[in-house]
């Protein structure tokens, strides 16, 4: 070690470079999956054509407004065929005889344009001086719906697109019809946590590149040197190499973390030492639409080390073991609560201390997607976490981990997460891709 400790830390960043640019050289010669067109539109108009009917017909909802507009839109306008809402324009989907119709009352500015997307079965000009959503009003009061979902809810975001004036708006144009507004909160669920098997393979593909970045990343890990942050900024250089963007947060993605548990949280400079555990937290967006959510684990031999000191051991085989029994316990009809208290009765088995993040979440479009939550267990109250009671069922796409915690001799804690991606299946679940199934080494002696 002494003698890579003698070498200025300069001249050491600045080869750390140049080893991060010469790794995503290669790159520009592979077939990069996702530089080709968007599927989305087509995607879209199989999700509006065949989910969305299914949706509705589960909640008991005849019919969905949505407000669309410039600059602060509804957080589902992209779902709805709205993101490019200039003015504001409404967008309804009502059932007819079990077939989904959609209208759009849009300003006449983008109505033509929109028209010409061919997502939606009649689009009206709104004349300028004239209200989208007093026409909208006048339309369904003339159908007289009785269960009329629209965008306002305290438990689901996705489902929060409107403002309070638009709210109001909404009332004073349905009159004594608003009283049959609900939230859109459960059609939301039903609707955008099933993904089609044309997205599960783009998700697919994806977690493939995410799994693979971040064991590529680990190869760069000079103990003594390379801090949390080299490890991030490869990764970033990874993705903008391949034109993705990042699954959440930019500041903390990748979150790369060689010390105690920070939670989310940025990666930092501390530097990476033998016999440091490190997690990466990592996902990527693609197509700008479909996300993923993975975590790798590695841990940095001491010298004269071949292989972990028992309790590291120890700690990833109960946390490899956690991730594998949520995945048993993942089947259609079971709720999210009955998956995560299966894999902290094996944490208790194993004797690790508690941890307040749920076993896990729906991913997709958004890191935290909408859906069943795999959690409520820690609390041991699933009514304190309503998602948590929702059911599984086929064609979710869920991130989950196996935990285990475990008190740092020099204060704090460390937790290994082993983050997985998986499919609900008709009988069960599957992976996306391969899971971890061994720690990964990083050695200290540098002259490999």
């Amino acid at each position: 070690m002494a003698h890579f400790l003698s070498i200025p830390r300069i001249v050491v960043c600045f080869c750390l470079f140049c080893l991060s640019y010469i790794a995503i050289l290669p790159i520009f010669a592979q077939d990069n999956p996702f530089s080709g067109p968007s599927p989305w539109p087509e995607i879209r108009q199989e999700r509006l054509k065949n989910l969305l009917p299914k949706a509705m017909e589960t909640t008991g909802v005849d019919a969905w407004v949505i407000v669309c507009r410039e600059n602060n839109n509804d957080p589902i306008a992209h779902h709805v065929g709205g993101e490019n809402a200039g003015g504001t324009a409404v967008f309804l989907f009502f059932l007819e005889r079990g077939k989904i119709n959609s209208l759009v009352f849009s300003p006449i500015g983008e109505a033509t344009a929109l028209a010409e997307l061919d997502i939606h079965d009649e689009v009206r000009p709104v004349q300028r001086g004239l209200s989208a959503i007093d026409m909208a009003g006048d339309y369904i009061k003339a159908k007289n719906f009785q269960k009329i979902a629209v965008n306002s809810s305290e438990e689901n975001e996705m489902a929060d697109g409107l403002s309070y004036t638009q709210r109001l708006r909404l009332e004073d144009a349905f009159g004594n019809m608003s009283d049959r507004f609900v939230s859109s909160s459960e059609l939301l669920n039903e609707w955008l946590s099933i993904k089609t098997p044309a997205e599960v393979a783009i998700l697919t593909k994806a977690a493939e590149l995410t799994a693979q970045w971040q064991i590529e990343a680990y190869k760069q890990v000079v103990p003594g040197l390379s801090t949390d942050a080299d490890i991030a900024r490869f990764l970033k250089n990874k993705m903008k190499a391949f034109g993705v963007k990042d699954g959440w947060s930019p500041d903390q993605n990748p979150n790369v973390n060689s010390g105690p548990d920070r939670g989310h949280s940025h990666a930092t400079d501390k530097v990476i030492m033998p016999g440091d555990v490190i997690q990466i937290d990592f996902g990527i967006k693609v197509f700008d639409m479909w996300v993923t959510d993975i975590q790798r684990f590695a841990y940095v031999l001491r010298p004269g080390e071949k292989s972990a000191p028992d309790s590291v051991q120890y700690y990833w085989e109960s946390s490899k073991g956690g991730s594998r029994i949520a995945l048993a316990a993942m089947k259609p009809g079971v709720t999210g609560y009955e998956v995560d208290k299966a894999q902290r009765d094996w944490m208790a088995k194993r004797g690790s201390e508690y941890v307040m993040w749920s076993t896990g979440h729906p991913v997709g479009y958004v890191a935290h997607d909408v859906g069943p939550n795999l959690g409520g267990a820690q609390m041991n109250n699933a009514a304190l976490r309503p998602a948590s009671q929702k059911v599984l069922k086929p064609g979710m796409v869920f991130a989950f981990d196996g935990f285990h915690t475990w008190k740092l001799p020099e204060n704090g804690e460390k937790t290994m997460s082993v983050e997985e991606m998986a499919v609900i299946t008709e009988d069960g679940a599957r992976y996306l891709i391969p899971p971890q199934e061994n720690l990964i080494l990083i050695s200290s002696d540098q002259r490999k």
